[in-house]
């Protein structure tokens, strides 16, 4: 089960936040990623836990779809940019 920072705690460790990223999903494609995680879960079984990482490396869990798909979180993740997260990139 995974526990969720909530906004006061991303504020008190992190400081403000520049943006942040509400995630959002169709019932469809929240039930085919929830399919996949049970997945690796039962073949593991229950050594591991399936979770989706993306390049920003934030946590999806079963626990979290679930959350979401009852209405208890208003989106299925966020993403918080901070100052130093943003980079300068140079075309060579």
């Amino acid at each position: 089960m995974s526990e969720r920072m909530s906004l006061q705690d991303v504020l008190r460790e992190h400081g403000i936040p520049l943006a942040t990223l509400n995630v959002t999903a169709s019932q469809q494609d929240c039930s085919a990623l929830r399919e996949r995680l049970i997945a690796i879960r039962d073949l593991s079984q229950a050594k591991e836990q399936g979770y989706l990482e993306v390049a920003c490396t934030f946590y999806i869990d079963v626990h979290d779809i679930d959350r979401y798909l009852s209405g208890e979180l208003p989106t299925l993740s966020e993403i918080y940019t901070f100052p130093e997260d943003v980079k300068t990139y140079k075309e060579e």
